[in-house]
């Protein structure tokens, strides 16, 4: 605190300032809280720092309690919560990856929205020293039937499809749900993983009294002004007056930016870097400072910039993309300056580091802006708001969901054609998911996707889950069923999970029923990666998805990355040859249709209970899934989740010449919920006939039910056996007919 001692209830707050709060998303007991800090009104560039620092989107105000209870340490960990990015480790290796929020730039403009959320993360990924190898991507859009909708689809899949594409970086896996509830508000989750040598990773933080900061990549404009403040508000349906805080991709400058950044960590020459993301200048460097227990000084004449006229105010808030922070010895300036020259970057040096422990901007010979780094960084106001459930969601869950199937071929075809169910090929085919040529299992094969790490004979498996209509019903057994999708799928191609990193999406958190969703899903988050064993390496807050008062679903996306230790002996979900077994492992499977999307399908209320998961189970499973793979018993594994088990036996045999007969009646529940049951724990694996007494008895060892329920065949259908009015046969065309549909 500032010596002076000041009444806060006697600071007066101007009109003038009362506006400059209201677009900073400030409130006026934050800004008489800054004058505190400060002992003095802060001058405008001094507040836009603070807006920009204090936003949930840089500040974590409303979540930074709450997500202490994660679990962060683990087997692989090497880097937890604090970084750019988390680190896992698998010898020399470091595995390098996170996932972010470009939720209010999509709503607004598609394409920028979503092309820039991929530039950002792939640079945060960079600013740890890390080539940026692979990228999954996790969207919620609203009913596609709307012609504004369909206009953000197209426009976010293709502004992810051309920056991903011309960076040259793989976009390997994702998700994609359509929920009318996300019309207004749509979600794109992007998550990078990257790779480096364990000896090359670099962090955010500034040390040594006298070196330089180095800034470098596009030159600085208006665009993205207020973006972090932007990113932490409700829309409004009046949305034009936002275009301004809307950043500008450049993919051709950020492929040079890649190579030049890797160059200079190569050679050493570097001691910090940051990616100048969510607020730009103000962010990189007060945080690296901050980090450091340093000061900074910055001089703003000599930052490059896009038109002269910019304000000092702008050029600490702007959120140009492409441009990045590093802190070099002066020693290593001249070798720097070579790299950066011969990439064509734009760079200069603007300014030191200092021993004062203060940000102090200049700009024309006269302070700008001189603040303490410990209130911009490490005293952000931090809330946990009043929480109660809204009881209709409570009724909402107490109605035990009706499911009557009267035409099972009818329905099986609506729910493989269901815009949620049916394959995304529509979406993951405009990417490039091979570029590097690191991708050895790529989308639609598997339940995660799997990736070489060159020069050894290692890999890595990725995948990225969430289930916001889960999550609505119950926020806290809603995301532990996302957690255990995320790892079984990585575990069903042989990979032990290592890290979890997350994106809390939700609506205002100063709603009591937002406040209660984010409070039970951050502990249901704790409680599934606590029982798995699996730990949380960071991450990222998205709040204020509401537009006019309507908030989207809670929805916690999870993404994962599991360590193979022999690349050769991975599975994929994909059916191998005639003859061969399929067996349903796992849980015995219930009557678990609780906002399932059978019911959508079959026109019935969706309500009812979300999927409970069986933490020992759950476990067993996937050590089981990968015991067998590791030993080679088995030919294809697929997890049961939406749409229950009729979606991995289809997912198996649709892009072969091969076909699938199966016996319901070896099951002890009704056809319609063997078929369509969401219960967790389960997966369907293929294997020669020969490995069926040896995998009865390691599924009894585990304490796993183990049921043959069908065989691979060399017909080009899907048979299906013990339903009420006997068998029926789907032809591969009209399965293939349903599953390869497209939602407009």
């Amino acid at each position: 605190m500032a010596d002076s001692v000041l009444n806060l209830e006697e600071i007066i707050i101007s009109d003038r300032v009362k506006k400059h709060l209201e677009v900073l998303n400030l409130s006026e007991d934050e800004y008489r809280l800054i004058v505190s800090y400060l002992g003095r009104e802060p001058n405008e560039v001094e507040l836009g720092m603070f807006g920009a620092l204090w936003s949930e989107h840089c500040g974590y105000k409303h979540t930074r309690k709450l997500i202490k209870e994660l679990p962060t340490e683990g087997k692989y960990i090497y880097q937890g919560p604090g970084e750019n990015a988390g680190v896992v480790r698998v010898d020399d290796v470091a595995i390098v990856f996170k996932v972010e929020s470009h939720n209010h730039p999509s709503a607004v403009e598609p394409y920028q929205g979503a092309a820039t959320g991929v530039g950002g993360i792939v640079r945060d990924i960079l600013a740890m020293g890390a080539r940026p190898i692979a990228l999954l991507d996790s969207l919620r859009f609203g009913d596609v039937s709307k012609p504004e909708v369909r206009h953000i689809v197209s426009g976010v899949v293709k502004g992810i499809s051309d920056y991903g594409n011309c960076i040259g970086v793989p976009t390997v896996a994702g998700e994609v749900y359509f929920e009318d509830i996300y019309s207004n508000n749509p979600l794109v989750n992007v998550m990078c993983v990257g790779v480096t040598k364990v000896d090359k990773l670099v962090k955010a933080v500034a040390k040594g009294v006298g070196n330089l900061v180095v800034y470098y990549g596009s030159k600085t404009g208006r665009d993205g002004v207020h973006g972090a403040t932007f990113a932490s508000a409700e829309l409004s349906s009046e949305k034009e007056d936002t275009r301004s805080s809307i950043q500008i991709a450049d993919p051709f400058v950020e492929k040079k930016l890649i190579e030049a950044t890797l160059e200079l960590v190569e050679n050493g020459l570097v001691v910090a870097i940051q990616d100048m993301g969510a607020a730009g200048l103000t962010s990189s460097s007060c945080e690296m400072a901050a980090k450091g227990g340093v000061g900074i000084e910055l001089e703003l004449d000599k930052v490059p910039v896009r038109v002269s006229d910019i304000t000092p105010y702008e050029i600490m808030l702007s959120e140009s993309q492409e441009r990045m922070l590093a802190i070099v010895e002066p020693s290593k300036l001249e070798k720097v300056r070579e790299i950066l020259d011969k990439w064509e970057l734009d760079w200069a040096v603007i300014g030191k580091v200092t021993d004062t422990r203060r940000c102090v901007v200049k700009y024309r010979g006269e302070v700008v802006a001189d603040v303490p780094l410990k209130y911009l960084v490490d005293m952000v106001p931090t809330y946990v708001k009043p929480a109660k459930e809204d009881q209709n969601v409570k009724k909402l869950r107490d109605i035990k969901p009706n499911l009557i199937v009267e035409d099972y071929r009818d329905v099986i075809l609506k729910l493989l054609s269901s815009p949620n169910i049916s394959s995304k090929s529509w979406v993951y085919e405009q990417y490039d998911w091979s570029v590097q040529t690191n991708t050895v299992v790529g989308p639609g094969r598997a339940g995660a996707s799997v990736l070489r790490i060159k020069g050894t004979n290692k890999g890595i498996a990725v995948k990225i889950d969430g289930n916001g209509r889960y999550m609505y019903a119950s926020p806290y057994n809603g995301v532990m069923v996302a957690v255990a999708e995320v790892t079984r799928n990585v575990s069903f191609v042989g990979a032990e999970p290592a890290g979890i990193t997350n994106c809390l999406n939700f609506g205002s958190p100063d709603d009591p029923n937002v406040s209660y969703q984010l409070q039970q899903a951050i502990k249901g988050l704790a409680k599934a990666c606590k029982e798995l064993g699996v730990p949380v390496t960071g991450g990222n807050a998205s709040l204020y998805n509401e537009t006019d008062g309507v908030q989207i679903y809670p929805t916690v996306i999870v993404g994962c990355v599991g360590i193979i230790h022999d690349i050769n002996k991975i599975v994929d979900g994909v059916f191998k040859k005639p003859g061969d077994l399929i067996a349903l492992v796992g849980n015995e499977t219930k009557e678990d249709f609780g906002m399932a999307e059978i019911l959508k399908i079959i026109g019935s209320d969706v309500c009812g209970k979300p999927p409970i998961v069986e933490f020992d189970v759950e476990k067993r499973l996937q050590e089981f899934a990968r015991f067998v793979i590791s030993h080679g018993l088995i030919s294809s594994a697929m997890d049961i989740s939406e749409g229950g088990m009729i979606v991995p036996i289809v997912e198996g045999i649709i892009d072969t010449k091969l076909g699938a007969r199966i016996d319901l009646s070896v099951m002890p529940v009704y056809p319609s919920i063997a078929l369509f049951s969401e219960t967790p724990s389960r997966g369907i694996f293929s294997f020669d006939k020969e490995f069926l007494d040896t995998l009865k008895m390691i599924a009894e060892h585990y304490g796993l039910k183990f049921r043959v329920i069908g065989e691979v065949i060399d017909k080009d259908e899907l048979v299906i056996e013990g339903l009420p009015e006997g068998s029926l046969v789907l032809s591969k065309e009209e399965l293939r007919k349903a599953f390869y549909s497209k939602p407009f």
